[in-house]
């Protein structure tokens, strides 16, 4: 059997583009992290540095677990937590950043750390020494699909706004997470798909 995360789990993927309340549960990642502007050469590095490791970890995975009821997964989408800095006014250049892999919860730091051997040899990159495996657990958060570009974002942040404010709720952090689900290099901006979520009380 393939775990496949958009058939498993649409509660927390098939979002549309009105706001929803979602409990979000522990969930495993490959992570790095930055500074900067996300069209910098740096931050495309990263993306490329973590996809290299997903899938190492996914080859390892599926050549290891003939025996196992899971035998293959598919990789989840990047996911990227963002904060300003400093100011009001949006500086892209002022952004810090969290890009991120979800694993799946079979998926152990021993299976990660083969995997990273054996891409540092097939795929060297000094970058692959800045990722790190951990857990983040959301809880009760809001999230909305937004379809459009990314700086049009702001139009999704003010429906998410309403939907707290009608059912008296409230954000209770600055920074926000990011979930994309296509590819921004191949695909229009008009058509970019991309989940907006932060944590509420």
């Amino acid at each position: 059997m393939k775990h496949e995360w958009r058939k498993l789990e649409k509660e927390l993927y098939g979002v549309k583009t009105k706001p929803v309340m979602v409990d979000v549960p522990l969930q495993k990642f490959i992570m790095i992290s930055g500074k900067g502007n996300p069209n910098d050469t740096e931050f495309s590095d990263k993306v490329g540095a973590l996809y290299a490791l997903a899938y190492a970890i996914k080859m390892g995975y599926k050549s290891a677990s003939k025996s196992n009821e899971i035998t293959d997964f598919t990789v989840y989408p990047l996911e990227g937590i963002w904060k300003q800095i400093e100011g009001l006014e949006l500086d892209k250049d002022k952004l810090e950043y969290t890009i991120m892999i979800r694993q799946p919860d079979f998926i152990t730091k021993e299976m990660v750390d083969h995997a990273l051997e054996k891409v540092k040899i097939k795929k060297p990159n000094p970058l692959y020494a800045q990722i790190s495996f951990d857990t983040m657990n959301d809880g009760k958060s809001v999230q909305i699909l937004h379809v459009g570009a990314f700086d049009d974002e702001p139009a999704s942040f003010e429906k998410m706004n309403e939907f707290l404010k009608a059912h008296q709720l409230e954000r209770i952090e600055s920074h926000h997470r990011e979930i994309y689900l296509n590819n921004a290099n191949r695909t229009e901006k008009s058509k970019l798909k991309t989940i907006l979520r932060y944590k509420i009380k």
